[in-house]
């Protein structure tokens, strides 16, 4: 049985079944990334639920993990070489498991390179800018007197998906017919701004056409349906 003992996160939450893929995330937009990623490839995973709520990211358990503090986390017993590998960031996780199982990544260097700019493209901007209109419109920055910053931010967030809209165009994916990293990067974050953040009338999200018809497909796979509740709240 492999042992991921020496990884000090397991203390608090022991793998049931160590010789597969530790998940530790929650369902945010950041979250499902990986979840879906794993549905997508069929790679056996057992998830781990880390409830934010209750700053378990601070514990020094998932700290040993990721200093940073942030949910999605991996360990793969069946790292390079055979052993385990801890790994932490998203976008750097959608990277490593695509190029592990060849799935959703080009293998041309030309598609391969464009496949990832639009991964930083929501690793840089979407996220940060879409998480700011979040915060600024259904969290505690409502309250804010100055309504400067929510402006700020549903300006870039309109102009950002101003620069989604026209890439779709013509195309049913990011990438054209193959369906990438790129968008599971992209889905959960577009869904939430208009979803749980309710901010579609403030970015015109009802004048777009090419980004709510390449959502639509997205979330009709099934992997997606499936990794959006991955973990399952408790």
């Amino acid at each position: 049985m492999t042992d991921l003992s020496a990884f000090a996160i397991t203390r608090r939450w022991p793998a049931q079944h160590p010789d597969r893929l530790q998940l530790y995330s929650l369902p945010t937009p950041n979250g499902v990334k990986v979840s879906i990623m794993l549905e997508e490839i069929g790679l056996p995973y057992e998830p781990h639920f880390i409830d934010i709520g209750q700053n378990e990211t601070w514990t020094p358990e998932f700290l040993s993990l990721n200093p940073n503090g942030k949910i999605p986390a991996i360990i793969d017993p069946d790292g390079p070489g055979g052993a385990p590998l801890a790994l932490f960031e998203s976008g750097a996780i959608l990277v490593y498991l695509a190029e592990k199982t060849g799935k959703l990544l080009p293998t041309a260097p030309a598609e391969r390179y464009e496949t990832l700019e639009w991964v930083f493209f929501q690793m840089a901007a979407i996220g940060p800018m879409f998480g700011q209109v979040g915060f600024f419109h259904k969290f505690a920055g409502r309250e804010y007197e100055d309504k400067r910053p929510l402006e700020r931010y549903v300006a870039e967030s309109k102009r950002l998906l101003g620069v989604l809209e026209t890439r779709l165009a013509g195309r049913d994916w990011i990438m054209g017919d193959a369906y990438t990293i790129a968008d599971v990067a992209t889905l959960g974050w577009v869904r939430n701004l208009i979803g749980f953040y309710g901010a579609g009338d403030l970015v015109d999200y009802g004048a777009l056409k090419n980004v709510p018809a390449w959502l639509e497909r997205g979330l009709v796979r099934p992997a997606v349906q499936r990794g959006l509740d991955i973990p399952k709240r408790p």
